[in-house]
């Protein structure tokens, strides 16, 4: 029976959660709950001048926003330090590690004239088989002692055998000087404390797996399944940065983007389920696997993100999205709705949700119910409430007092006035939509009508006969 699939997210509190590493948290916690595995969080704060509070509660709301839930106490990689250099000296102990006296300037020198020669600067300590009694008494390092001969195989899931000459790997540092784990130490430690059976990450650390498994090797632990994912491009081929606009999970939850709809579109970036675009999170639980993960950059495409979000809000649950639109305002430091606010977005919200593709547009098409009377038109619908649109407007509501308010008999009431002064409904639409929304371009009127319901409609009505 195989062990139970564990797998992490790991970033550096060094500044927001950027979207590329969203997409490495979306593919870990797909792949663990998919196959009712564990999803675990590591925040790798060993960079003591680089690390902030502030960076950790970013990259906890990022991943709170995209609703990527992890299992199990959050790990803080610094808090382990004693634990990463209880390792190194046990290396050291069984002879699979040594001490180098080597100072940094005779580390320098040495690869000074190396490049100079035109010879490998693959730094060689001469202390890797000093006795223990030709010690001094200085400051050192502690190295592993890596393989000289043979080759080191990376079995990757996504790049495929990746090969590379032990003759190319260095006695890596350990522990420094002050006694304080390097980062490879640390990851390989954490990784194997925590039970991580699959290590999905970047393809920028491939490199770095030779070297930890360095590591795995001397101490005998079993080496994880390696999967590294390529980086997120822009549009024009180049690594995503911020030419290409926003790069952070929050800029885009602050732009009005759902949750749902950038899981999904993440998913994309980069793996693919045959020939499906759309889909729901249970279905990427079951569809997500390492093979369908490409070894191509993915290309970030926001026209193709807005169409996937449209499809989303589409299917929501309106309380849901109700929720979703309340979580973008204060996202973009926008006004709170207060309670009639929100009660009346969630309410109009099966007509607001209809083609729009992101937030933002939502609570623009709800003006109508989010704002208040007196309505005040804006300039281009203001131009439908001349005099005679008012007498028309006048005339109309004494016919829907006593109308039963359904959208059949709306339109029976609305349509039967249009007619009997010999007009259409379309040279009514204008004029109500000033009067109910003062806006030119709104919801359906008989949508509006019944959101608002009949006092607020007639009394909509009556103020811009009126006006």
């Amino acid at each position: 029976m195989s062990a139970p699939v564990v797998t992490r997210f790991a970033p550096s509190p060094t500044g927001y959660l950027h979207i590329g590493g969203a997409r490495t948290a979306l593919f870990n916690w797909l792949y663990a709950r998919g196959r009712g595995g564990q999803f675990l969080l590591r925040i790798e704060d060993t960079d003591r001048a680089r690390s902030t509070p502030e960076a950790t509660a970013a990259i906890l709301q990022g991943l709170a926003w995209l609703g990527l839930d992890h299992d199990g106490e959050i790990v803080s990689q610094f808090e382990n330090a004693p634990r990463h250099a209880e390792v190194a000296l046990a290396l050291l102990e069984q002879g699979k590690a040594y001490k180098c006296f080597a100072s940094q300037d005779e580390i320098t020198a040495f690869r000074d004239a190396a490049k100079a020669a035109g010879q490998s600067t693959l730094y060689r300590s001469p202390w890797r088989d000093a006795a223990p009694d030709s010690h001094p008494d200085a400051p050192y390092v502690i190295r592993i002692k890596a393989p000289l001969e043979g080759q080191t195989i990376i079995r990757d899931q996504v790049q495929g055998d990746v090969t590379i000459a032990n003759a190319q790997l260095d006695d890596m540092v350990l522990l420094r000087s002050d006694g304080t784990p390097v980062y490879m130490l640390a990851v390989v430690v954490d990784d194997h404390d925590m039970g991580v059976t699959h290590v999905i990450r970047g393809d920028d650390h491939l490199n770095n797996a030779a070297r930890q498994m360095m590591i795995y090797d001397a101490m005998g632990w079993d080496v994880p399944v390696w999967a590294h994912i390529p980086l997120i491009h822009g549009p024009d081929g180049k690594k995503l940065s911020k030419r290409h606009g926003a790069l952070g999970a929050q800029e885009y939850q602050a732009m009005g983007y759902p949750a749902a709809g950038m899981r999904n579109y993440l998913a994309r970036l980069g793996w693919s389920h045959g020939d499906d675009e759309f889909f729901t999170d249970e279905q990427a639980k079951e569809w997500f696997d390492l093979k369908g993960i490409r070894k191509s950059p993915a290309q970030f495409d926001l026209k193709k993100l807005e169409n996937i979000c449209g499809q989303h809000i589409a299917i929501e649950d309106d309380a849901a999205l109700r929720q979703e639109c309340e979580g973008y305002l204060a996202a973009a430091d926008l006004p709170a709705l207060d309670a009639r606010q929100s009660d009346g977005l969630e309410r109009a919200m099966y007509c607001l949700k209809e083609r729009a593709k992101t937030l933002p547009e939502i609570i623009e098409k709800a003006h109508f119910i989010l704002t208040e009377r007196p309505i005040l038109a804006e300039e281009k619908a203001a131009k439908n409430l001349d005099t005679v649109s008012r007498g028309i407007l006048g005339q109309l509501t004494p016919h829907l007092q006593n109308a039963s308010w359904n959208k059949e008999t709306l339109e029976e009431v609305l349509n039967g006035f249009a007619a009997a002064h010999d007009t259409k409904f379309g040279k009514l639409a204008g004029p109500l939509r000033a009067a109910l929304a003062g806006r030119a371009v709104t919801p359906s009127v008989f949508d509006m009508m019944l959101v608002l319901g009949r006092d607020e409609t007639l009394a909509r009505l009556t103020d811009a006969a009126t006006g």
